[in-house]
């Protein structure tokens, strides 16, 4: 027998058992569709951060905020623009009517950059608890699969009146790729989460900033408008 032809890792797969070779295929499906979510919330991320430098570059230059408004018509201002035109839609809405007091105004408008900044980490936060659920549950898939690769080698043993090493190790070896593959989905997906996490932590933080912001600027707005 030439160990190092039986022993290879697509032998090894090849050989496993039926109930074995299902759980490096889930492992093994679960792997791919996580690393495509990564990639896509990576370059996500990486293109909010972008938009809300350049959207905020503009905010603080201290031009008209109706010119803002309308120059956000024809480009995306990111999550960040779109807050601000949330608000600032309500603000206007609200500044052309009547008898209404600059407080509630204000409320108003922050109300509406609320419900938007949801919305916007609702789409950021998409497919997190997946890549956190492959991150915590692969390493037991694979382990469950080890012990019953496990469990089936040493039944196997049972009509041996002889066991040796050599007939074992195979079957050991078939049953501990389904570990390695559950560390191998598991260990890129914790990564990943934890540094997505991070990230949409800063821009959360960032955007509830900006929007206090712009609602004192729009307060300060109403309440000279009504005097």
């Amino acid at each position: 027998m030439n160990a190092s032809t039986d022993l290879s890792l697509l032998t090894l797969i090849q050989d496993a058992s039926l109930l074995v070779q299902l759980v490096m295929l889930i492992l093994l499906a679960a792997s791919g569709l996580s690393w495509w979510y990564i990639f896509r919330k990576r370059f996500a991320i990486a293109e909010q951060r972008k938009l809300a430098e350049e959207f905020e570059q503009r905010f603080w230059k201290g031009g008209d905020l109706q010119l803002l408004y309308q120059g956000l018509a024809g480009s995306d201002g990111g999550a960040m623009g779109r807050v601000f035109r949330a608000g600032y839609e309500e603000f206007v809405k609200l500044h052309k009517q009547t008898g209404i007091d600059p407080v509630s105004m204000s409320d108003s408008t922050r109300r509406a950059m609320q419900a938007t900044y949801r919305r916007e980490m609702d789409v950021l936060e998409s497919h997190l608890s997946f890549i956190a659920s492959v991150g915590s549950v692969s390493p037991y898939i694979g382990l469950f699969g080890t012990v019953w690769g496990i469990m089936n080698s040493f039944r196997g043993l049972a009509n041996v009146s002889q066991a040796t090493l050599a007939q074992v190790a195979p079957g050991i070896a078939e049953a501990l790729v389904a570990t390695a593959m559950g560390l191998f989905a598991a260990i890129p997906a914790v990564i990943a989460y934890n540094r997505f996490s991070d990230d949409i932590d800063r821009l959360s933080i960032r955007l509830e900033s900006f929007m206090e912001e712009c609602a004192n600027i729009l307060q300060r707005q109403s309440s000279r408008g009504s005097r």
